[in-house]
């Protein structure tokens, strides 16, 4: 087993993880913590200071950690971390250069712009083909303007967005568009019919569809929000594409693939979403500088089963945050 070089102890640092899709962003934090707070590569408690509450919270602990920009229980991909004084550093990697890979599913728009969502409506698809996508997409490369989905956490006047759409409480204004950078944009993968992915089961009732209504009609007297009638039958399955995405910091990944399927005359939402890059931590390195990232699978394994300690008394968990930490 080669050596590894360990620096002064105990140390602050960046780490980059890669995360599954399925849990969110801070539920990993929350089980790493207790993980980090036993090696004795992060600083410790000082003897006989008083025992912290079994509870923890993302502000309880040990060894202090956070995160650099969450995802979406959906997505999967790189997950920056600080840890000690590390978590001074994470500002940074809100406004940074982000890459992405998303599958978009056409046919049907879902009130969170993914298949986490509630169908609102359907909309034709069988006439878009990889040519128009691709001459499409063209339109959102460059500084463009993006409208956050109405069913999200963003507040206006003290109140979140969702609570205008579920309750039917007119928009007092528009949602502010905000300016983001596409830097690269392109079709990678033409899936046609041929994947396993579907329409969301769950459908916003005729009563949500009205709130929803009314609350855009706050902003937009002739908005509607109704079927498709030909698209109401499903005969084969709805076209699927998969694009790579180079964007500035603040792009919402899910507007710009609800606004790209509006543009091919169709509707669309998120299947799934992988970050591949964010700032210098990546999944594959491609540019100097790059920093490669550490599967959510190693730290799960360590939290039942550590293993054995090599020569130096390091874990193979320890040895793979050794390895790949950018030391603060």
């Amino acid at each position: 087993m080669p050596k590894i070089t360990v620096p002064p102890l105990p140390v602050s640092c960046l780490l980059g993880m890669i995360k599954p899709s399925g849990p969110t962003s801070m539920s990993l934090l929350n089980d790493m913590q207790p993980l980090l707070s036993k090696s004795r590569l992060f600083e410790q408690p000082p003897v006989g200071a008083p025992k912290r509450k079994k509870k923890r919270s993302k502000k309880v602990g040990d060894v202090k950690v956070g995160q650099g920009g969450t995802l979406d229980p959906l997505a999967d991909g790189i997950l920056v971390l600080g840890v000690g004084k590390g978590t001074k550093k994470l500002t940074e990697f809100l406004d940074c250069t982000k890459e992405y890979y998303t599958t978009c599913l056409l046919g049907c728009e879902t009130d969170s712009y993914d298949s986490e969502g509630a169908r609102v409506r359907l909309a034709p698809w069988k006439h878009v083909t990889k040519e128009k996508v691709v001459e499409a997409l063209k339109k959102f490369r460059g500084e463009i303007k993006q409208t956050p989905p109405i069913f999200s956490a963003l507040k206006m006047d003290g109140k979140p967005l969702y609570e205008y759409a579920r309750n039917g409480i007119p928009l007092p204004r528009p949602i502010e568009p905000r300016t983001v950078t596409v830097h690269s944009l392109e079709l990678v993968e033409w899936k046609g019919s041929a994947h396993s992915f579907s329409w969301p089961e769950k459908a916003l009732n005729e009563d949500q569809k009205k709130a929803m209504e009314a609350a855009i009609r706050g902003v937009d007297k002739t908005a509607t929000i109704e079927d498709d009638p030909e698209s109401t039958v499903q005969d084969e399955k709805p076209i699927a594409f998969v694009i790579k995405m180079k964007v500035s910091g603040g792009t919402y990944v899910r507007s710009l693939v609800h606004d790209l399927a509006h543009a091919l005359g169709s509707a669309g939402h998120v299947v799934t979403l992988t970050r591949s890059r964010q700032g210098r931590f990546v999944l594959n390195s491609t540019e100097d500088g790059d920093r490669t990232c550490i599967p959510w699978l190693v730290f799960e394994k360590a939290l039942t089963d550590p293993g054995a300690a090599d020569e130096d008394g390091w874990t193979e968990w320890e040895r793979e945050v050794l390895q790949h930490m950018e030391v603060i």
